[in-house]
């Protein structure tokens, strides 16, 4: 017997290293579980078990807070390539979710005429109450996290609001932009993070990670003067529902920095979207007169209305739910390597889609930005390590 991966253990025996049997080593590894469920964190705690234990192959349990996954001495042999493929089906899953959400986000507010972009975000808030409710209460797809003080509901009311802006805005600015364009500059999130990070902690980074965020502002410039459907006041919502999304991520950072704050995406996401729809459900009625009558006029011409909005609200909570797995499952460089090709990705099947024209200096100028952004993560990787 011996232990493959134990996270911050406990004083927990090694069997290989004694003559310890198995229910004396059962009976110290629960003493030390139960002991560490008094410190409140989540871990995951992997442990290999002989073929001759009294468990299954895999066994998973929770207790409190904690998740154990348990694995024999001898996994199968296909286990290694049904993981590598269930990797590769949840990539998909990620982009084709976020992809498929941002184009028919772009259709029903543009192309079809749906000009309701923040009750098009309530909806989006809505499903995701739903869906993040029945991922966690009933599926169990993480443990769920309680929140255990008013200060803390508050912190995540405010990050809720800013989280709304962001999106609102971004609904707001495909009713006058491309998504190529869109996602050009939503590419410069990392320089607005890098500006609040230093206004709000002020904290400094390396003068190369300054210097990489250089072609990624200057390339969103080159791109704004290439773009053959550039619209000024779509420019500057988009601008700030990049702002805003670089905002919620530094505060975030700050406001639930303690221990017993500290949120996976998936509970954040439980208790930020109900909060979001109690922000924009007031907001749509007083700004979006009459919005649920022309809905349900729009409705009864034409059906696909309902259907358009309860898919692209489902897809709005699997973008959510996929790009979690997605973290979970791979290294923080293949996610940064993930997320900077899905804007690419993004930008090309839009234009298949929606052949909006685009320019030489307008991809020119995208180019240098996703280049910059590339630059910019392996500035911040070497700055870490160092």
């Amino acid at each position: 017997m011996r232990l493959l991966k134990l996270q911050k253990q406990r004083n927990i025996p090694d069997p290989s290293s004694s003559k310890l049997d198995l229910q004396q080593f059962n009976a110290a590894f629960l003493s030390s579980l139960f002991d560490r469920c008094s410190t409140g964190r989540s871990q995951i705690h992997v442990l290999l078990l002989p073929p001759t234990a009294p468990l299954n192959s895999t066994l998973h349990f929770c207790i409190k807070n904690h998740s154990f996954l348990f694995f024999d001495q001898n996994p199968p042999p296909n286990m290694k390539g049904t993981s590598r493929f269930f990797t590769i089906g949840l990539v998909a899953s990620w982009y084709s979710s976020n992809i498929g959400v941002l184009l028919l986000n772009k259709y029903v507010l543009s192309n079809y005429g749906f000009k309701y972009p923040i009750f098009l975000t309530m909806c989006h808030m809505t499903a995701c109450s739903l869906f993040s409710y029945l991922a966690i209460a009933w599926f169990k797809v993480v443990p769920l996290q309680t929140l255990r003080s008013r200060l803390q509901f508050f912190k995540i009311s405010a990050l809720s609001f800013i989280f709304c802006i962001s999106v609102v805005f971004g609904n707001i600015s495909l009713r006058y932009l491309p998504v190529s364009f869109n996602q050009a500059v939503g590419a410069t999130t990392p320089f607005f993070t890098a500006v609040f990070a230093y206004l709000m902690t002020l904290k400094r980074e390396a003068w190369l990670t300054y210097v990489t965020l250089i072609p990624v502002v200057t390339g969103v410039i080159i791109a704004s003067g290439g773009e053959p459907s550039f619209h000024l006041f779509g420019f500057l919502i988009c601008i700030a529902a990049t702002a805003a999304r670089a905002l919620k991520s530094v505060l975030q950072a700050i406001l639930l920095s303690a221990d017993g704050e500290k949120l996976n995406s998936m509970n954040l996401l439980l208790y930020m979207a109900p909060m979001a729809v109690v922000f924009l459900l007031p907001a749509t009625l007083v700004l979006e007169d009459n919005v649920i009558g022309i809905t349900r006029a729009l409705a009864i011409d034409d059906i696909k209305i309902i259907w358009y909005l309860l898919f692209n609200s489902s897809l709005a909570y699997f973008v959510n739910l996929s790009n979690f797995l997605v973290t979970k499952h791979t290294s923080a460089l293949t996610l940064q390597v993930l997320g900077n090709a899905k804007g690419a990705v993004a930008v090309v099947v839009s234009i298949l889609i929606f052949r909006n024209p685009v320019s030489v200096t307008g991809m020119m100028g995208y180019t240098m930005t996703v280049m910059g952004v590339i630059l910019y993560s392996q500035a911040k990787k070497r700055t870490n390590k160092s």
